[in-house]
């Protein structure tokens, strides 16, 4: 919908004169309050060309009807004039912008926001630099699964390109650069065009297997008229259901699970809504089987007496039914590898087990980027996404079972309960070890955090490997939007920007986002925290400082004892050392509540409860704790 355009665009049409600017005073102020504003350059001398009318408007309206909450963007030349139609014709709001100090942190927001939300969040990036910049957050966004939209400005005309940086920023196809990890791009010529293209994209990225889609918008499509005579419409979403997997290959897998004395359901991303979970509750109680949770979404609650994802490899070994859902590495799960001079691998289950697999991964691939894993054998491959086809599996089931499988079932959920206890005591007895250490160890940073906010609607929205999974080890999750996952592909520095925006989409039911934050991931774009600061984002950062990039200091050990030449030099070139980074005053600087550097354990929990204060009130606040490497 346009609205009136009455204060757009008050530029005075007068005769051009090559570089020069014209002065405008308001009538009503005093000469010396005259503004200065900044002339279309002409050098054929006509008069500057002004219209309440640009096809970013139109743009704006394409991106309402997609009702996009937010976009997100480190402001750029390139799409000008699509950034003053969202602010004064949109009147910045659905969506609202979001200001970025790098185009990592905006794709890296929309990612994280996605995961608590549901649905995409748009980011805008400038030209070839901006699109470079942005590229390794589309790549974990497109390992991880995630649908970013992404809109890249452009000047695709070379005749109507500025002279200088224009140049610079424009590109033939500005898709190329990603065009390996996005499901879809188009460069849309028209407004009509546009409007397909960018509806098109929103479609194809949402539905299963979901990743990031680009579309690139021409610098002269979003500031050139709306053509009068034939005004473009904004095309109807509509939407494709998930693919399901086949009846017969569902009714084959429910026979093989109800027969199984061992059965074990593994879960990758199976939860795209907070349906999945449900699904794989009742299931996994249906037939009183584990489940090994491999920490890719929230899939199932951490404290369920069915929750064996500690146990893993001994129920992996033991299975003779295994079910994958929507794992991203079927081939790693059954399989031991050992990383060492000559690496080998061997099976780690038994003789005729039978695996199942179901997973929308299959229904797309593309070659050159190798996150698609080694190629898993397996007996019933339903290429169909898994929380779809839930429903169905858990009504197979159900009509195959009889009383007697009940009962076996019944016995085997009674030995899980158990050893799900032995479980629980084991994790609290080994959290124990180091507790008054400093360094604070990983565990009590764990449980001092879980102590702040265990009281509130929480939600973690950090990874949790660089930790040893403690959180997932001692916190109760139990709600879907609890826990995001981690990054897809593993490039560092997605981190800080996807917990901020994880902590957007939080904001507006009330939850208290925390995040553990690693130190060497948040320095490389630590201008989030400025974001954080400037929108009001509550999320509450405790800082993972164990100064350096501890995985890399491990692979350098890991090298130098295979080549006998001692690990004491693992830290060169690994640490983040002399002189120790002031996390909290990075912070402070950046306009954000910050207490730390914090050595002695027992100073922790309070700062944290003055930080839980802090965000509360609907600010962000980091914790500077000074940690153990893992």
């Amino acid at each position: 919908m346009r609205k009136p355009s009455i204060g757009r665009r008050r530029f005075l049409k007068q005769a051009a004169v090559t570089g020069a600017a014209l002065v405008v005073a308001d009538s009503a102020a005093p000469k010396a309050a005259a503004q200065t504003v900044p002339r279309e350059t002409d050098p054929s001398g006509a008069e500057a060309i002004t219209t309440d009318r640009p096809g970013g408007d139109f743009m704006v309206d394409v991106f309402k009807s997609l009702d996009f909450e937010f976009v997100a963007a480190n402001p750029g030349s390139s799409f000008r004039g699509l950034h003053e139609s969202l602010i004064n014709y949109g009147g910045n709001a659905k969506p609202e912008l979001i200001t970025c100090c790098h185009e990592e942190s905006s794709v890296a927001m929309a990612h994280g926001y996605y995961k608590v939300e549901g649905k995409p969040m748009m980011a805008m990036v400038h030209g070839t630099v901006g699109l470079q910049h942005a590229a390794m957050a589309i790549y974990n966004a497109y390992c991880d699964r995630v649908p970013v939209y992404v809109v890249a400005g452009n000047s695709i005309d070379a005749t109507e390109r500025r002279p200088g940086v224009e140049w610079d920023h424009s590109v033939q196809d500005a898709a190329t650069v990603v065009r390996d990890f996005t499901k879809w791009d188009d460069l849309p010529l028209s407004l009509t065009h546009f409007a397909e293209s960018a509806v098109r994209a929103y479609k194809i990225a949402t539905t299963p297997p979901t990743m990031p889609v680009l579309i690139v918008a021409d610098g002269g499509l979003q500031e050139d008229p709306i053509p009068r005579d034939a005004p473009p419409r904004v095309p109807k979403l509509s939407r494709s259901v998930a693919p399901q997997g086949d009846p017969a290959a569902v009714n084959d897998a429910a026979r093989l699970l109800v027969q199984a004395e061992n059965p074990v359901l593994v879960t990758g991303r199976l939860a795209r809504t907070p349906a999945g979970m449900t699904y794989l509750v009742q299931l996994a109680e249906l037939l009183q089987a584990p489940v090994v949770d491999q920490g890719e979404r929230m899939n199932f609650p951490s404290r369920h007496v069915l929750n064996h994802s500690d146990r893993a490899r001994e129920l992996i070994a033991a299975a003779d039914v295994i079910v994958g859902l929507e794992l991203t590495d079927f081939w790693g799960t059954v399989n031991a590898y050992r990383d060492q001079l000559h690496r080998t691998s061997r099976s780690s289950i038994k003789a005729g087990t039978k695996l199942i697999s179901i997973t929308s991964g299959d229904l797309y691939g593309k070659p050159n980027y190798q996150d698609q894993q080694r190629y898993p054998e397996v007996d019933i491959a339903m290429a169909a996404d898994g929380e779809a086809t839930m429903p169905a599996l858990l009504e197979s089931v159900k009509r195959q079972l009889n009383g007697d499988r009940k009962r076996v079932f019944e016995d085997r959920g009674k030995k899980l309960a158990s050893s799900r206890q032995q479980l629980v005591e084991r994790a609290k007895s080994d959290a124990t070890w180091g507790w008054d250490a400093s360094p604070i160890s990983t565990a009590r940073l764990s449980a001092e955090l879980w102590a702040a906010i265990k009281d509130s609607d929480w939600a973690l929205v950090s990874p949790i490997d660089f930790v040893s999974r403690w959180p997932m080890r001692l916190w109760n999750f139990d709600k879907p939007y609890q826990f995001i996952g981690a990054s897809g592909g593993a490039g560092v520095g997605y981190g800080a920007p996807a917990a901020v925006g994880a902590a957007l989409a939080h904001r507006k039911y009330g939850r208290l986002a925390v995040s553990i934050q690693a130190d060497g991931d948040l320095m490389y774009a630590p201008g989030v925290l400025w974001t954080a600061a400037h929108h009001r984002i509550p999320l509450l950062s405790v800082m993972h400082n164990n100064r350096g990039y501890h995985q890399e200091v491990m692979h350098i050990q890991r090298m130098a004892v295979r080549h006998e030449r001692g690990v004491d030099s693992a830290k060169l070139g690994t640490t983040l050392e002399n002189p120790n980074i002031d996390y909290a005053g990075l912070a402070r600087s950046l306009g954000v509540h910050a207490e730390g550097p914090i050595t002695d354990p027992k100073d922790l929990g309070a700062a944290l409860k003055r930080a839980v204060d802090v965000v509360k009130r609907g600010e962000p606040a980091l914790i500077d704790v000074v940690s153990q490497p893992r």
